[in-house]
C-alpha cells in the first residue's frame, strides 16, 4: 500500500505519483518480480459541487496516478472512489491510496527483519527528476537491480522507506531479531529523516559491488541500539515508544497477574487402540453461518491421510434446516471422526459464541448419533475456536458426554483485554493422553496463531485439579522461556491456569483455542518455531 496524506495535502499529483511508487516498491523489496504487477486505487474527496479548487485536487492526483501507471507501464485494475468526504465546512484531506498486487514463487520471498550482525546495508536510490519525483527509468533499473540481487542469493533483508525515510526503516528492520545499527558517517540527518520513496535498503551477508545508484547506509551491530555520529537510541526504549504511543487510547498492555503459574505436566502417553481400524478415516467438517476454517481443516486432514467432508448446515429457512439435521445425522452415523473448525458463529452472537452450533448438535437425532460415534465406534472429536466453545457448552468437554452446562462448569468467555486478539502465541504440550497425540510430545512448545473475542478459558480450582490429575490439560500459553504465564503479551485472553486446550477423560475429545490447522508452506517464513502439531 502507497498513501502519505501530507504529501497529497500539498500536491495532489505529487502525493498519487507517489503512492503508485511506494506500493510497487513494497512488493519488489519482497523479493516480487516488476513485470507482472497490477495496482487497485482507492480515492477519497471532499465533496465537489461546482466548487473549481475541488476539482483541481480531484484532477490534480488523478493525472498523477496516470502519468506514474503509464511510465511504469504498470496498470490499476480496480478500484472505488468517493466524492463524499465532506461534513459541513470540514473536508478529508485529497486521498489517492495505492494497493499494489502481484504473484511469484515463495522461495523468492525475502522478509524485512535484519538477519544477523556485522552485515553491510546499502541504500539503493532512484534518480530524481526537476520536479522531484523519482525518473520512471531509474526506478525501473533499480526494481529490476533488486531481484537479480535477490535471484543471486544477496539479499538477506530488504525494506523500502516510507513516511518516517530510512530511520523509519532501519528501525523496523532492526526490531524484529534485536539487531543493533549504526548510520554510515557519510549519512546526514536530513538523509536519516526525509523522504525517500522508491529507494530500497539492504542487508547483504556478502560484500556487492556498489552501482551509482548505491550508497553505503551502515552496518548491523552487536549492541541493541541504533547509532551514529550524533548518539545512539537503545532499541527497547524505541520500541516502547513505538507500540506506547496509542496505549492511552488503545491498551494492548493491560496489567495482569505476576503470579506465578504452575506447569500442568502429565506424563503417562495414551497408547490405547481402537476397536477397529480404517485405512483412510473419514472426518465429518460443518460449516455453519460464521465458519471460516473449513478449507483449513480439510487441508490439513487429508495431509495426514484421512478423508474430509465439508457439510454445510443450511439455515436459509426452518425446512431447509430440518434437511440439515437429518442429513449431517447421516453423515456423521458413517464419520470416524467429528471435526469442528473454528470462525465466528453467528457472526459471534451476544453473550457468548457457539451457541447456534450447540443448538444443533443438541438435535436428539444428531446428539445420538455423536454418542454412538464415541461409545461404540471409538471416534474422534475435535474443536478449534469456534468448536472448541461449542464443545465446552455441551458438556463433552472436559465431561466427555453432552450434558447441560451449570453455573460453576468450565467454560470460554471473553477476552480479559475486552476486544478481538488475533496473533501468534507459544503453547506447551502438558499431556499425550490421547489417542490425537501420537505424535506429540510433552514439554513440546508449538507457535500457534490464534483470532478470537472469546477465548478464556475459565474454571473452577477442583474442576482444574481433576483436569490435571486425568490428564486433561492439553496445552498452555507459555512466554519466550517456556513457562505458563497469565502475561497478555503471551496469554492472550487471561486463560486460568494459561490453559489454551483440554481433553475429555478417555483423551478422544480435542479442543483448543489456537488454529493449528492453519499451517502451511510460505507461512510464518520469517517467524521462528515449531508450528505443526504432529497428531494422528
Amino acid at each position: 500500500m502507497g498513501f502519505n496524506p501530507y504529501i497529497l495535502e500539498q500536491s495532489p499529483y505529487h502525493g498519487a505519483y507517489l503512492a503508485i511508487v511506494e506500493s510497487v516498491a513494497k512488493l519488489v523489496a519482497t523479493g516480487a518480480s516488476y513485470d507482472h504487477i497490477y495496482l487497485s486505487l482507492q480515492e477519497y474527496f471532499e465533496k465537489l459541487g461546482d466548487n473549481d479548487k475541488s476539482w483541481g485536487k480531484a484532477f490534480s492526483a488523478v493525472l498523477g496516478a496516470f502519468r506514474a501507471q503509464m511510465e511504469l507501464g504498470i496498470g490499476a485494475i480496480g478500484g472505488k472512489d468517493s466524492m463524499s468526504g465532506t461534513f459541513e465546512d470540514i473536508h478529508v484531506p485529497p486521498t489517492l491510496i495505492s494497493f499494489a498486487v502481484t504473484t511469484d514463487e515463495l522461495c523468492k520471498v525475502v522478509s524485512p527483519e535484519f538477519k544477523g550482525r556485522g552485515h553491510e546495508v546499502v541504500w539503493l536510490r532512484p534518480e530524481l527528476g526537476e520536479d522531484g519525483l523519482p525518473k520512471a527509468e531509474s526506478l525501473i533499473k533499480n526494481f529490476k537491480l533488486v531481484r537479480t540481487l535477490v535471484d543471486n542469493g544477496l539479499v538477506a533483508a530488504c525494506y523500502t522507506p516510507g513516511f518516517g525515510g530510512p530511520a523509519e526503516a532501519v528501525f523496523k528492520m532492526a526490531i524484529g531479531n534485536n539487531i543493533g545499527f549504526e548510520f554510515d558517517e557519510g549519512i546526514s540527518m536530513r538523509e536519516m529523516f526525509g523522504y525517500a520513496y522508491g529507494s530500497f535498503i539492504i542487508e547483504t551477508s556478502k560484500n556487492i559491488d556498489l552501482t551509482a545508484d548505491m550508497k553505503l547506509l551502515g552496518k548491523t551491530v552487536s549492541r541493541e541500539s541504533i547509532g551514529s555520529k550524533k548518539g545512539r537510541v537503545r532499541l527497547l526504549a524505541l520500541n516502547a515508544l513505538y507500540e506506547g504511543k496509542l496505549e492511552p487510547v488503545y491498551s494492548c498492555n493491560i496489567k495482569t497477574s505476576e503470579e506465578r503459574v504452575p506447569e500442568m505436566i502429565y506424563r503417562t502417553r495414551s497408547d490405547e487402540a481402537p476397536r477397529s481400524t480404517v485405512d483412510k478415516p473419514r472426518f465429518l467438517i460443518p460449516v455453519f453461518p460464521g465458519t471460516n476454517c473449513e478449507y483449513d481443516t480439510a487441508r490439513a486432514v487429508e495431509k495426514a491421510g484421512g478423508e474430509a467432508e465439508i457439510f454445510v448446515v443450511n439455515n436459509l429457512t426452518a425446512d431447509h434446516l430440518k434437511r440439515s439435521v437429518k442429513e449431517f445425522a447421516a453423515a456423521l452415523s458413517k464419520a470416524n471422526v467429528l471435526f469442528i473448525p473454528g470462525g465466528f458463529s453467528g457472526a459471534d452472537e451476544p453473550d457468548g459464541s457457539g451457541k447456534f452450533i450447540t443448538s444443533f448438535l443438541r438435535n436428539e437425532a444428531i446428539s445420538v448419533e455423536l454418542m454412538k460415534l464415541l461409545n461404540e465406534r471409538d471416534g474422534l472429536v475435535a474443536g478449534i475456536c469456534n468448536g472448541f466453545q461449542a464443545l465446552i457448552k455441551l458438556g463433552l468437554l472436559p465431561y466427555g458426554e453432552i450434558g447441560v452446562q451449570k453455573e460453576n462448569s468450565p467454560t470460554v468467555t471473553f477476552n480479559n483485554i475486552g476486544r478481538h486478539q488475533s496473533k501468534l502465541v507459544r503453547t506447551k504440550v502438558c499431556s499425550t493422553r490421547s489417542p490425537w497425540l501420537r505424535k506429540v510430545s510433552v514439554g513440546q512448545i508449538l507457535t500457534v496463531p490464534i483470532s478470537h473475542g472469546e477465548g478464556r478459558f475459565v474454571a473452577n480450582t477442583n474442576d482444574i485439579d481433576t483436569m490435571l490429575e486425568n490428564g486433561q490439560i492439553l496445552t498452555q500459553y507459555v512466554d519466550f522461556e517456556g513457562n505458563p504465564t497469565m502475561d497478555i503479551q503471551f496469554n492472550p485472553n487471561g486463560s486460568s491456569m494459561a490453559i489454551e486446550g483440554i481433553l475429555s477423560p478417555d483423551g478422544r475429545i480435542l479442543g483448543k483455542m489456537g488454529h493449528s490447522e492453519r499451517i502451511g508452506e510460505g507461512l510464518y517464513k520469517n517467524v521462528p518455531g515449531e508450528f505443526e502439531l504432529g497428531t494422528i
